[in-house]
């Protein structure tokens, strides 16, 4: 019973820990684990701050090497062009071209569901921005002026739009980016051609960067945390992700052949694609002045003789991680959609949840269903535990009385308690053993739940009017709270006083946290208390195993 009692109060020490290290992040502090809470930027800086360091004038530093800030602004006071797709509305200024506004048709603000959600914006208090350029000379960048091509903003029912910009000549070349709309997309095809126009040849550099402050949308509206910073991806090191608290004023460069650029948030990331035969890349992190980071991809260009052109293309991503929208688009992005160390679990997990969607067609009716799944798919094991916790049960006033009659000889019970476990063919584990193996499921479905924009503004019934918002009355964690002590009532009564008062605190630790997570993971955690409870009593009956033990 040692082990038992060990075992518990790890797994009550750990609960007490996450508890108060949420609170103190859910409250704006550092985490007991260093993890310091987003800072929102106290005066963020105008878009564009953030270039590679060639930008700052031509021929000023080494070509490629991310930097610091250009030396002034552009004098002409930027236009800005709306645009408007089945998904998205965007603004791009003329200052370069850059994309400053993305808001999305289909989901709506969590401060005010009256506005739509926006990701990229650029106001005196946020920026967040997509910009792109040439370097390695002075040529066309994000601060450069750039001219509107004559030509429809509205996709209305069409399936494509293309709106294109062209820069002056600037260093002997000219630029021209068009952006190409895909209706039903959040992928933006993104086309930049250069023209030499000058008299010798040239070896530009193309870079794409995604800048913005670290004022993390999601800070303090929850109990949990999902990943808010940087992702890169390449072939030698795959998915690396980055807090914006790591980012330095040096910037950090990784060489790599293909791969990715993108910012990340709870269910929403933009992104720079670039297409995989462009060659070479240079990816770099890099904390810039005013409190804004610059997360980016550079391309080598081949050399441009005079009178020559190249065209680079890529995509540019701005919307919801949904599955079907981050699926090869380019290798590896579905990891945007970050399910941690459980994503070889996680990912089929997803995938059974939406096959159950297209049947019942509502997601909170679908996370039941699946639940369900999952106790089926287990019940031999649970059966095994359930059937180990009604032996234990059974035995126990047996076990009450051998601690009556040794109480002062703990030598003697712990030969008598083994004696009698031989006898009844009990093992004081097998209740333990077939959960721990359940837990890594259990941890999966967690974040599939957290991480899956498909239940964002998703309804169930009655108040609950979306799934990833917590319950707004606190009936779900209420029900799942009184679900909990059920289940210690119709397990076995440990013989050790203080074990038995810690079986009741736990529950109540964890129910604590429930309360502020979402209405979809406490609908998840009530289904599942509901069927063990079921499987429990119906165990203990057939065993004639009395159904509840009492309060110590």
């Amino acid at each position: 019973m040692d082990i038992r009692r060990s075992i518990l109060w790890v797994i009550f020490t750990a609960s007490v820990i996450f508890l108060y290290n949420s609170w103190l992040r859910s409250h704006g502090e550092a985490g007991l684990f260093g993890q310091a809470p987003a800072v929102t930027a106290s005066a963020p800086a105008a878009a564009g701050s953030g270039v590679p360091s060639a930008m700052a004038g031509a021929g000023s530093a080494t070509p490629g090497a991310p930097g610091a800030a250009p030396v002034g602004k552009a004098s002409a006071p930027a236009v800005l062009t709306a645009i408007h797709t089945d998904l998205l509305d965007l603004k791009i200024s003329s200052r370069g071209a850059s994309v400053v506004y993305a808001g999305l048709r289909d989901y709506k603000s969590q401060e005010d569901s009256s506005k739509p959600m926006v990701l990229f914006d650029d106001t005196s208090s946020r920026t967040y921005v997509a910009q792109s350029g040439l370097v390695g000379g002075d040529y066309p960048n994000h601060e450069t002026p750039m001219t509107l091509v004559p030509g429809p903003l509205d996709m209305g029912s069409g399936k494509t739009l293309t709106v294109s910009f062209v820069s002056p000549v600037q260093g002997g070349l000219q630029l021209t980016r068009s952006y190409t709309f895909h209706r039903g997309s959040y992928a933006i095809d993104v086309r930049d051609t250069v023209v030499n126009k000058g008299a010798s040849a040239v070896e530009p550099q193309l870079y794409m960067q995604i800048v913005r402050d670290d004022d993390n949308p999601s800070k303090g509206t929850h109990f949990y945390h999902t990943f808010y910073g940087a992702a890169l991806y390449d072939n030698a090191s795959k998915f690396q992700k980055f807090e914006y608290k790591d980012f330095q004023d040096q910037a950090k460069t990784i060489q790599a052949s293909d791969g990715w650029a993108a910012v990340v948030q709870q269910y929403f990331a933009t992104a720079w694609l670039p297409q995989p035969y462009q060659g070479p890349r240079e990816f770099y992190l890099r904390k810039l002045p005013g409190g804004l980071y610059a997360t980016g991809v550079m391309l080598h260009l081949p050399k441009l003789a005079p009178g020559a052109q190249e065209q680079a293309e890529q995509k540019l991503f701005v919307g919801p991680e949904l599955q079907q929208q981050v699926e090869g688009l380019a290798p590896g992005f579905e990891l945007v959609r970050d399910y941690g160390w459980v994503t070889i679990i996680a990912k089929p997990l997803f995938w059974v949840l939406q096959q159950v969607h297209r049947v019942l067609g509502n997601w909170g009716w679908s996370i039941i269903g699946l639940t369900i799944l999952l106790k089926l798919a287990f019940f031999p094991l649970t059966a095994a535990s359930y059937r180990s916790m009604a032996r234990m049960k059974a035995v126990g006033p047996r076990m009450t009385a051998l601690r009556e009659r040794h109480k002062d000889d703990p030598q003697a019970l712990n030969a008598a308690m083994v004696e009698m476990y031989r006898k009844e063919k009990i093992n004081p584990l097998g209740g333990c053993l077939p959960v721990v193996i359940q837990i890594p499921v259990f941890i999966a479905l967690y974040w599939v739940l957290l991480s899956s924009v498909e239940l964002r503004g998703a309804p169930w019934l009655g108040w609950i009017h979306d799934l990833s918002a917590k319950d707004p009355f606190y009936v779900l964690p209420l029900v799942m709270t009184g679900t909990s002590f059920l289940q210690v009532k119709l397990n076995p009564t440990p013989p050790d006083p203080m074990q038995a008062r810690l079986m009741w605190i736990m529950p109540l630790a964890f129910s604590v946290m429930f309360f502020f997570f979402p209405a979809g993971l406490v609908l998840y955690w009530l289904t599942n208390n509901i069927f063990s409870i079921a499987q429990q009593w119906f165990i203990n009956r057939k065993m004639g195993v009395p159904e509840f033990s009492s309060a110590k």
